[in-house]
């Protein structure tokens, strides 16, 4: 089966061709970070229009790519939630229709469970059950993966996410949009030690997280710092020396609750070198495994639609011709597969 995928949730456009025989055919995104960079963050308005004119140019462009046309697809997977209600639609309109036009079947993909079985893209041997880690700009949860389709949530931010601090307390020392890889280059040349910060909600049981008190201590101590380049950096550093010590720490508390012997890892923050050098030994002293997408597949992709929309079109899941999203979509009330 040869699936069509189209990411469009919020500042990214994704398409990818996945075949469940032959794996991951071509893959291409656009960033919108240019676009975006003089406002700070992301315009929902301006990120719609961009969808519009980028998406099917990106499709003829992995079709031809991947060596195929249109009516050589058997199915078409899209984001339909969370994300920003407009950048859906463009997504979700344009998939629909390929899948009217080219009379395929037609899946909706929630845009979590893409990141948390990316993954299993390119490890087929990776397979349910296991202890997810999706750590992104929006989303910072703990959950127990029983099967594709079969989460239980174990725990999640009560306030900002994990990429979601690292970019504001990126903002509040002056570092350029996006701030939070600007953020983790700066951490590579800070001191470790100079500044330490609470590593928030460890000193308590449960599995939930916490980060909007991380920006606060920062931004104390930049204010009373000499604001040096160095300093910077040594801020920089102590920050994300808490939150990844925060993670893994409710991570071995996650694989101690189910009994699980893998984590998997996904979401933009997943990339961060500090962060899989740290979970890599956390998992080598338990004798477990953790496992992570390629970098280029942390972030948002066509390729986790397209292979997550895969697997359900192969279950027999299929979407009425209505185009609907669902901006804001609990996972956990995902069908099994």
């Amino acid at each position: 089966m040869r699936v069509l995928g189209i990411e469009t949730s919020c500042d990214e456009t994704g398409v990818a061709v996945y075949d469940t025989a032959a794996g991951l055919r071509a893959h291409a995104l656009h960033s919108q970070v240019a676009l975006h960079a003089e406002y700070g963050g992301v315009v929902p308005e301006l990120a719609s229009r961009d969808h519009v004119r980028r998406l099917l140019p990106l499709v003829r462009q992995v079709l031809a790519e991947a060596g195929l046309r249109p009516a050589d697809l058997d199915g078409v997977a899209y984001t339909a939630g969370p994300g920003l209600v407009g950048a859906l639609m463009v997504g979700a309109a344009a998939g629909r229709a390929l899948a009217w036009a080219l009379d395929v079947p037609a899946v909706a993909v929630h845009h979590m469970e893409g990141h948390l079985l990316a993954p299993m893209l390119e490890d087929p041997a990776l397979k349910p059950p296991f202890v997810a880690l999706l750590v992104s700009g929006g989303h910072t949860q703990l959950v127990q993966v029983r099967a594709v389709g079969d989460y239980e949530l174990l725990g999640e931010t009560l306030d900002d996410a994990a990429g979601e601090a690292f970019d504001k307390t990126a903002k509040l020392m002056g570092l350029p949009y996006p701030g939070g890889p600007e953020l983790a280059r700066l951490a590579e040349r800070g001191r470790p030690g100079r500044f330490r910060f609470a590593r928030p909600m460890t000193d308590r049981p449960g599995l939930d997280f916490s980060f909007s008190g991380l920006k606060t201590q920062v931004l104390l101590a930049w204010q009373g710092s000499d604001q040096s380049g160095q300093t910077r950096a040594d801020l920089a550093r102590g920050f994300e020396e808490a939150v990844v010590d925060t993670l893994a720490i409710k991570c071995a508390r996650a694989l101690d609750r189910t009994g699980a012997d893998t984590l998997v890892v996904a979401g933009g923050v997943g990339a961060n070198r500090r962060l899989r050098e740290k979970l890599q030994a956390l998992a080598a002293e338990r004798g477990a495994r953790v496992r992570f997408p390629r970098p280029a597949f942390c972030t948002d992709n066509g390729a986790m639609i397209a292979f997550a929309g895969a697997l359900r079109l192969q279950a027999g899941q299929r979407e009425p011709a209505a185009v609907t999203v669902t901006p804001r979509w609990d996972m956990a009330s995902l069908p099994a597969v």
